[in-house]
């Protein structure tokens, strides 16, 4: 069964596979980016790498109308059980912890971020996603700067990693290349750019250098475009 990526802008993103529905980041109604609104998507899980507004998102109210698993760090998870979130339903997670689901393995990894509520209380540690679905390995390394850790993350073979490139809030294009040679995923996509003028960035010309300076096919998606893996 094929594995279907799809970009909701930022950081946010749809995963079909197994037969599940999993969202990453369902930052949608209040983003000028996303192609969809939280009523229109399907969830069995719902992945959040941190606890900032434009990551956690729409998570409660989507978690609540589909009854979505929740994988997150603990902190995230309490903080969405005291908003109504079933704690029968959320999964708390900390970096280097990995656990299997009805649609593949989810291990949480290091970032280099921050992490507040949308509240402004306590948000825990940052991280991103390392997923292995039907076979094959997919990193969302979702905020963070560049580290060196990314070499080990890469260590048994990627067949997709998702780098932001925004700069500013995160590593920026030239940071997102030197990833690139970290991870030597087969494939690359960009998020978190253009959401917003201080992020702007130009896709083409990071491709290009993907392109020149890595063994990765860079893969320059618009909102609402898919990956196949």
């Amino acid at each position: 069964m094929t594995t279907t990526i799809t970009w909701l802008g930022h950081n946010a993103w749809s995963i079909e596979t197994a037969g599940k529905s999993i969202l990453v980041d369902p930052f949608l109604n209040d983003s000028p980016t996303a192609p969809v609104k939280a009523d229109g998507v399907r969830a069995d899980f719902i992945l959040l790498s941190h606890g900032h507004g434009d990551h956690v998102g729409d998570t409660v109210a989507i978690a609540r109308r589909t009854g979505a698993t929740v994988l997150a760090n603990f902190e995230v998870g309490q903080w969405l059980a005291g908003k109504g979130v079933s704690s029968g339903k959320i999964i708390g997670m900390n970096p280097g912890g990995g656990i299997q689901q009805p649609f593949g393995h989810v291990k949480f990894t290091i970032a280099h971020h921050s992490s507040s509520m949308p509240d402004g209380s306590y948000g825990g540690v940052p991280g991103g996603f390392l997923l292995t679905l039907d076979g094959e390995r997919v990193y969302f390394a979702c905020d963070t700067a560049l580290f060196l850790d990314m070499k080990l993350i890469g260590a048994g073979g990627l067949d997709l990693a998702v780098l932001p490139i925004g700069d500013l809030y995160t590593m920026g294009p030239d940071d997102s290349i030197d990833a690139v040679k970290l991870l030597n995923p087969k494939r690359v996509a960009p998020c978190h750019y253009n959401t917003w003028p201080p992020i702007a960035q130009d896709a083409g010309s990071w491709a290009q250098k993907v392109r020149s300076h890595t063994a990765a096919e860079p893969l320059v998606l618009e909102p609402g475009g898919k990956i196949a893996l």
